[in-house]
């Protein structure tokens, strides 16, 4: 007895350590929370101040955040569509799809109206109203405006009046316009439109005496929809196409639409780009991702957009393991199964790897519930066991996410994730069925368990909207198998001789 009850406890401390060593993970899309008045769906800028981190998204409100990790949603009177933030001689400075500038001695406002900006003299093709307005505030403390002149005209750039933010202290300067052999910033799905585009959302940084300017395009409406740059050795050029364009791309899986964002140094020295992720449906469903930017020796800079949980800001890139996603199947198998699905909606789509569709329980489901059974399809594979140790949950309702919760319940959904190794037992690895916080997305990591089935039951959701379910993943390693359970047949090999060719 003595024996199994060190065995139980070896067992668990062996948990326990695994769970330590596994260490602080992010997962795209980021689960960020929804409020009144605000949502995080995309646009995304992010201001460093005083050891805080400071989110504006299109949506309304701001996030903050001690470590890029874990986000408080506050409410913010004002913020604009494709908001920028930027200090500024003490006081911090709002626009974005404004003709009008905004002031705050806080970060968090409120805000004043200071007025529109104004240009000096007539400008051919350049300032048109605020848009996706950036203010860059140079080392020697000028600030400088960057806006882009919207469809094919591409991005400018002005000199600001240091005592007066509003006033251009110049004429504009056009910086770069679209460029139809740079492929990937063509309109559509297959950026198959040689004469369109869409250029905006510039975001200027400086490091090592070199000016990067990303920018996006072809569209939101795409998944396409990516971010380039160009660099330069003044803030306002020339400016020079970086060879390695595109900066952020990615077409296909969960994460698509990358674009629209901004980069931001961790005081590790760590440099962070946030960007926009445009989901395949509903059309301009829009989610927040953030990934680590690396230089290399020619100050080159790159960006590999992740959808597997990454080591955590202030943790080396190998810090902790990243684990394989485990259920990313076309269909679910013969041992997969759900408590109910509407037709058009089936829980196969849960796990399809495609944020366009989703499952839908039917409505009268009091507590729908989605088994998956990890291991491959067929009597002719091996059993494969798994050790799992985090989860991604997108619910949606197949309706497009607003640009601000401004009525009605808030989304606050409740879980709880269970493992088993034969489908008959099962226990809860992670419990969220007592959530109060309102977000549609989620990331967690649990303690490691071995699995070859894992069951997702929705205890609680808003029943103002359907419920969907637009993404369920698991995350782990395989350990272990067993036999399959019909043996696959061996062959004696035979000389290729004369004889054994009749």
């Amino acid at each position: 007895m003595r024996t199994k009850h060190l065995f139980t406890a070896l067992f668990f401390l062996c948990l326990s350590l695994a769970a330590a060593a596994q260490g602080s993970r992010y997962c795209n899309p980021l689960p960020m929370p929804i409020g009144p008045g605000g949502n995080a769906s995309g646009d995304v800028t992010v201001l460093e101040e005083g050891g805080k981190y400071y989110m504006y998204c299109t949506g309304g409100g701001a996030w903050v955040s001690e470590d890029l990790l874990n986000w408080d949603f506050h409410p913010v009177q004002g913020v604009p569509v494709a908001p920028d933030i930027v200090k500024y001689n003490g006081k911090f400075y709002l626009s974005g799809n404004s003709d009008n500038l905004f002031v705050s001695d806080s970060p968090l406002g409120p805000f004043q109206d200071l007025g529109p900006f104004k240009e000096t003299g007539p400008v051919e093709l350049g300032w048109n109203g605020g848009f996706d307005t950036k203010i860059f505030v140079d080392d020697d403390n000028q600030p400088y405006l960057f806006w882009p002149g919207r469809g094919i005209s591409g991005i400018y750039g002005v000199k600001l009046d240091p005592e007066d933010l509003t006033r251009f202290a110049d004429k504009p300067v056009h910086l770069f316009g679209f460029n139809p052999m740079h492929a990937w910033e063509r309109y559509g799905e297959k950026n198959e439109y040689p004469g369109v585009a869409w250029i905006e959302g510039p975001w200027v940084i400086k490091r090592n005496g070199i000016y990067y300017l990303e920018y996006s395009a072809s569209g939101t409406q795409w998944k396409t929809y990516a971010e380039g740059y160009y660099t330069a050795t003044s803030p306002l050029g020339p400016y020079t196409y970086a060879p390695n364009n595109p900066l952020l791309r990615k077409t296909e899986g969960l994460v698509t639409g990358t674009a629209h964002g901004s980069i931001v140094q961790a005081p590790d020295g760590e440099w962070w780009q946030f960007y926009t992720i445009v989901l395949s449906n509903p059309p301009g469903g829009r989610r927040i991702g953030m990934d680590r930017v690396h230089f290399d020796e020619d100050g080159l800079m790159s960006v590999t957009v992740t959808d597997a949980p990454q080591p955590a800001p202030g943790q080396p890139a190998g810090a902790v393991s990243i684990p394989v996603t485990i259920n990313k199947m076309l269909a679910m198998n013969a041992l997969s199964k759900c408590s109910s699905q509407q037709e058009g909606f089936p829980a196969a789509y849960a796990v399809d790897d495609f944020s366009g569709t989703l499952w839908r329980p039917a409505a009268d489901d009091p507590q729908p519930q989605l088994t998956i059974e990890l291991s491959p399809a067929t009597r002719f594979d091996v059993v494969q066991y798994f050790q799992v140790d985090g989860m991604r949950v997108l619910f949606g309702s197949g309706a497009r996410r607003g640009f601000g919760m401004r009525g009605g319940p808030l989304p606050v959904y409740k879980f709880r994730l269970e493992v088993s190794m034969d489908g008959e037992q099962y226990a809860t690895v992670l419990d969220c069925t007592d959530n109060t916080t309102a977000r549609d997305t989620f990331y967690s990591d649990f303690a490691p368990a071995r699995a070859r089935f894992v069951r997702l039951t929705v205890t609680d959701w808003p029943k103002a909207q359907p419920l969907g379910v637009i993404d369920f993943t698991v995350f782990g390693r395989a350990d272990g198998y067993d036999p399959p359970a019909v043996a696959t047949p061996t062959f004696t090999n035979l000389p290729l001789d004369s004889e054994s060719r009749r």
